[in-house]
């Protein structure tokens, strides 16, 4: 019996290098090791199904069994890897079977990154980073009538327009001075901050949660400025941090994620990692397209064709109705300057390198149907 490709993680990331690989070969074990149910969904949609009171289950487009059979895998639900041994090419998972692999695929995704809150209630803010995590939080959340969120990014904001659409008054409080710091460039993101208040929510900018206290049904949060807010309950959506540990503990070469080069391999042969545990010449993409560009070439690797991942240009549509936005984040430390064109119906930002090259763009509004014509003048991050 030949050694199986083993895959730990069965979100978007690990389930697209599995498809990818079996167009290409049918016949090669394949095991699949998550932590949660093994569901397959699609991530991006928890922070856009409050408003339509989607539970956790009805998320599931397919069932772990249904999976296994049409990756024709073995799936191993709630089940964690407790080690991976490189020299001898196998993981032990936490019931003590060991694994051996032909080749490992590192799929394991990040885990949300956490103030240092004081106060009674610290351990009681939450995070929606997956299945489980979206249903304990919509559970929590009937009868809300506020929900402080911590983190005005692009999760932040997403949830707190879904929020919006359940008649709950998000309070959203960030340490930077205005909306998607890093996604837009200030212009677009007053207009969006507008656009939000205009229906509600408030915004809390250049300061932080120091803690948060039980105040009668709900708690309170108190800022670094003095201020607080009163809530029902507190989201924390202030960014991710690449799941490392495993790949640390084995060896592997470790910066902000687990180090890959093209081919998606990592500093130990036959150890490869794609999807926002990865980190690529330097990028960690947290972003749908890029792990599907990932899965792609990876999944074309395994099956016997080293393919390099490239990245074309990849627009990001922010899901916020209230506010339709969308942007192409410029890569990072490129230099360049943003140039901003507002009108009542749309914003168009633009940012070009000196010599007008297009490196990024932001559209909102009407403007949101330019997207794809913008992107075609962009060249992409790695081609």
């Amino acid at each position: 019996m030949p050694l199986p490709v083993v895959i730990l993680g069965s979100g978007l990331a690990g389930y697209t290098v599995a498809r990818e690989f079996r167009k290409l070969d049918k016949d090669t074990p394949l095991v699949v090791v998550s932590r949660d149910g093994a569901g397959f969904y699609s991530k991006p949609m928890l922070s856009n199904a409050l408003a339509s009171k989607k539970t956790a289950a009805a998320l599931v487009m397919k069932p772990a069994d249904k999976m296994a059979a049409e990756l024709n895998a073995t799936v191993k639900a709630r089940t964690r890897v407790l080690r991976i041994d490189t020299a001898a090419r196998h993981v032990v998972l936490d019931s003590g079977e060991v694994i051996e692999y032909r080749d490992l695929v590192l799929a394991v995704g990040a885990d949300p990154i956490r103030l240092p809150l004081d106060g009674d209630a610290a351990g009681e803010v939450l995070s929606v980073n997956d299945l489980d995590d979206y249903a304990v939080f919509a559970e929590r959340l009937e009868g809300a009538k506020t929900v402080a969120i911590l983190g005005a990014g692009l999760i932040g904001c997403e949830f707190a327009n879904d929020l919006l659409a359940r008649e709950i008054r998000p309070v959203v409080i960030d340490l930077a001075e205005r909306a998607l710091p890093r996604l837009l460039p200030p212009q677009a993101s007053a207009r969006l901050q507008s656009s939000f208040e205009a229906l509600g929510v408030q915004f809390h900018f250049g300061t932080a949660a120091t803690r948060v206290d039980r105040q009668g049904a709900g708690v309170r949060v108190t800022l670094a400025n003095g201020q607080t807010v009163d809530a029902d309950l507190v989201l924390s959506a202030i960014g991710l941090k690449p799941r490392t540990q495993l790949a640390l503990d084995a060896g592997l070469a470790v910066n902000r994620g687990v180090v890959v080069d093209r081919l998606l391999e990592t500093s130990s042969p036959h150890v490869y990692a794609v999807g926002d545990c990865a980190e690529v010449e330097g990028h960690t993409l947290p972003f749908v397209m890029p792990l599907m560009q990932q899965g792609r070439a990876l999944g074309a690797s395994l099956a016997g064709t080293p393919t390099p991942v490239s990245y074309p240009a990849m627009p990001v549509v922010v899901k916020t109705p209230a506010c339709p936005t969308a942007v192409c984040p410029p890569p990072m430390n490129a230099t360049g300057e943003w140039v901003s064109e507002v009108t009542e119906e749309a914003c168009v930002s633009l940012f070009s390198a000196a010599d007008g090259t297009l490196l990024g763009f932001a559209v909102m509004g009407t403007a949101t149907t330019q997207r794809q014509a913008l992107a075609t003048k962009i060249a992409g991050w790695l081609v």
